[in-house]
């Protein structure tokens, strides 16, 4: 059965009908750019266009860029802070009568990842990092998700959240090339390993495309797998994680 699945990002609003066994996207994928400024209203508005212009209905998951408990945003990560407290899955219910599964987007992203993209087989601790606006991440030991850890949160050189200095927003605004980033994200990843110690790393987002541009930059224990879905894993992972609710239910 086919599944719409959203991804709620910092610069877009993405999403697609999804083969939640193949992972395959079953519809053309719609992205409408984040709102400015992105508060709840305004990007329920943009959520419930992206269910129209795919005519959908029945259940929806989506991935959204904060700390998500039981459909609620706890934080408000690189998106509005009235995001804070909100009830994201009642929002977006509300505004195209569906009923939405919500959970933490690196989370999701990784799901899919381990379940039937680069992650398949990988045991121990695995990191999945997806660059975007910010740094998202998805941890998981022996294939197990360990939920809402947000190492791009971690403070940096400056005392900034770190994916201020070495998330893709901060490639573009300080007009790096990607090896002068690539220098940061090694950074990024060195932390990460001495707090962690993972066995392996999964990236994902848009910069994943470019790995060939950064990778000789990387100087890191674990292994390096890209995202088999890319830029699609969290809508992959959204679609999954509505199947699975529904599953649980039934």
């Amino acid at each position: 059965m086919g599944i719409l699945g959203i991804d709620v990002g910092g610069s877009g609003v993405k999403g697609a009908v999804v083969d939640t066994e193949t992972g395959d996207l079953l519809s053309d994928r719609i992205r409408i750019p984040t709102p400015d400024p992105p508060t709840p209203d305004n990007i329920a508005v943009v959520v419930q266009e992206l269910v129209q212009q795919l005519d959908y209905s029945g259940p929806v998951g989506c991935s959204f860029p904060t700390v998500v408990v039981n459909g609620q945003a706890l934080t408000a990560g690189n998106i509005d802070p009235a995001w804070k407290g909100t009830h994201v899955d009642k929002l977006f219910g509300d505004a195209t009568g569906l009923e939405f599964v919500v959970h933490n987007d690196a989370d999701l992203a990784g799901l899919a990842e381990m379940a039937i993209g680069a992650g398949r087989g990988l045991s121990g601790t695995v990191m999945m990092i997806t660059i975007g606006t910010g740094l998202g991440s998805g941890v998981f030991f022996d294939g197990t998700l360990v939920p809402n850890i947000e190492v791009g949160r971690m403070p940096g050189k400056d005392g900034e959240p770190i994916e201020f200095y070495a998330g893709d927003r901060a490639r573009k605004a300080d007009d790096l090339s990607w090896g002068e980033w690539g220098d940061r994200f090694n950074y990024f990843l060195q932390r990460v390993s001495r707090v962690f110690t993972p066995a392996h790393f999964i990236l994902g987002g848009g910069a994943s495309k470019k790995l060939d541009k950064f990778s000789d930059k990387l100087d890191i224990d674990a292994s390096i797998h890209v995202a088999h879905f890319r830029n699609n894993a969290g809508i992959v992972g959204a679609a999954m994680a509505a199947r699975d609710s529904l599953t649980d239910e039934g």
